[in-house]
């Protein structure tokens, strides 16, 4: 199976992740409001803002892995069994790390 196409999209998807943890930092960083009650909903709105830039920061983790594995030639096999990760759950995950028997289990 010829990975290109799918190292394509995952460079891709690391640079879209890369901007995004870029407007996250900059959402962070912003003063809060002097009202109060605002400050409430700014501080729930940064624990939201939080928990997605801790989520792109795993994604941009797993997309270099799987990059990696591209360069190293192990892309494609199942981490926990070995064997291989089929062409439709990589085409549809394309940094997955698990074929689909394992990630069911």
């Amino acid at each position: 199976m010829a990975f290109e196409e799918l190292k394509k999209e995952l460079e891709e998807r690391r640079s879209l992740m890369h901007s995004r943890l870029a407007s996250i930092k900059r959402d962070v960083t912003q003063g809060h409001s002097g009202d109060s009650a605002e400050q409430a909903q700014e501080r729930e709105n940064d624990e939201v803002v939080d928990a997605i830039g801790n989520e792109t920061r795993q994604s941009l983790h797993d997309i270099q892995v799987a990059l990696d594995k591209i360069a190293e030639g192990t892309y494609g096999e199942c981490e926990k069994c070995g064997g291989e990760i089929g062409e439709g759950r990589l085409k549809a995950i394309p940094e997955a790390a698990l074929c689909v028997n394992c990630a069911d289990a």
